[in-house]
Formats: C-alpha cells, sequence, structure tokens
C-alpha cells in the first residue's frame, strides 16, 4: 500500500501542481496564526528563509499529529524586499501601495515544503527567486489591481505570476514552480528517491 500523502495547505495552485504531476494526496488545511507568527520571528531579527521554513514546519507539524503513517507536506511562501518582508494584501489599496514599492526594483519569492511523519521533520527545502519588476505606471498599476483584486488578494505582494501579473516583470532568474509557492521538482526528487513515488 502507498503511503498516504496530505497537503496542508489550502492553496488552489499548489494542490494543482501536485495533480498534473499524478501525485496522489489528500488536503487538510493547517490553521495557524501566520501572521502573529511572522511578526514574532521579525522581531527576533529572523531571515526571510527561516520564517518560510519556519512556517512550512509548523503547518506539517501540526497537521501530521492528526494522520498517522502519513507525509505531511507544509508549505509557505514569503516575499522579501530589502529588508522588509511583504504580506499578503489586506486592502486593494494596499495591493497598489505594494506594488508602487517593488517597481522598477528586485525582490525575492522564497517558497518553503517541509515534510513530516508521525510528528517528525524528514525532509525540507527553500527555493528562492529573484523577480525584477519593470516601472510600470501609476495607472496601470491600479487597473491591474482593480481588475484582479478577487485573485491578488491571496499572493503575496499582490500579483500572481500565472496570470495577468506576468506583464508587471521584466526579468525572473529561478524556478517557475517557486514563483507558483512550491519547490516542486525537489519535493518530486525526495518522494521518488524514498520509493513513495514510482521511479
Amino acid at each position: 500500500m502507498t503511503q498516504p500523502i496530505i497537503l496542508a495547505s489550502g492553496s488552489m495552485i499548489r494542490a494543482q501542481l501536485l495533480r498534473n504531476a499524478c501525485v496522489p494526496f489528500d488536503v487538510d488545511v493547517a490553521r495557524i496564526d501566520e501572521e502573529s507568527i511572522r511578526i514574532s520571528l521579525e522581531g527576533e531579527a529572523a531571515s526571510p528563509r527561516d520564517i518560510a521554513d519556519t512556517l512550512a514546519e509548523m503547518k506539517a507539524r501540526k497537521i501530521s499529529t492528526r494522520h498517522a503513517g502519513a507525509l505531511v507536506i507544509g508549505c509557505d511562501q514569503v516575499l522579501a524586499f530589502g529588508n522588509q518582508i511583504l504580506a499578503k494584501p489586506v486592502s486593494p489599496e494596499n495591493a497598489v501601495e505594494q506594488l508602487t514599492q517593488l517597481r522598477g526594483q528586485r525582490h525575492q519569492l522564497l517558497s518553503a515544503a517541509v515534510i513530516y511523519e508521525d510528528g517528525n521533520p524528514l525532509w525540507r527545502h527553500v527555493g528562492v527567486v529573484r523577480l525584477h519588476m519593470r516601472d510600470a505606471s501609476d495607472a496601470y498599476l491600479a487597473d491591474y489591481v482593480d481588475r484582479n483584486w478577487d485573485s491578488i488578494q491571496h499572493a503575496v505582494g499582490g500579483y500572481k505570476l500565472e496570470e495577468e501579473g506576468v506583464r508587471l516583470f521584466s526579468r525572473i532568474e529561478g524556478d517557475y514552480f517557486n514563483v507558483l509557492g512550491l519547490p516542486l521538482l525537489e519535493l518530486l526528487s525526495y518522494l521518488t528517491l524514498r520509493g513513495t513515488l514510482e521511479k
């Protein structure tokens, strides 16, 4: 019998990536107070990489206690801009503010995944992508947010590269799957090497 895999995330795009790769899994969303944890870690001067990794681990650990024998995948994504970490926008106005800050600049997306089994960590990876945003006009940014708010309110930085958000960028350095919030290639390699997925 194949070992069960649980995705501890409500992200539709992460689930779609796993489905597209023909990975059998169930979803059990981890409910943690991400904002409070992130603020606390920032107060301790934790790096963006450590923040993404810690949040992913907390989700995997929480769900692992409910599914004996299963491999639980916890995920998180952090946007690092200079010394700041940008979260999901809380309003359309906040999305415009974030995009105005980022335009013409470079920032990083860090996508962490951690696998737990029976309350113990087995594997972790943080993928990093560097994104260069073009110098978009105020009018375009306002219109972009207005057209896409229903979707981008769930995305750090206020954009989705798999949608119209791609028009905001001039260059991307790194793995596209990390932009979408999951270090998919590394995850699949691990699951294949351990025999959970067919070689």
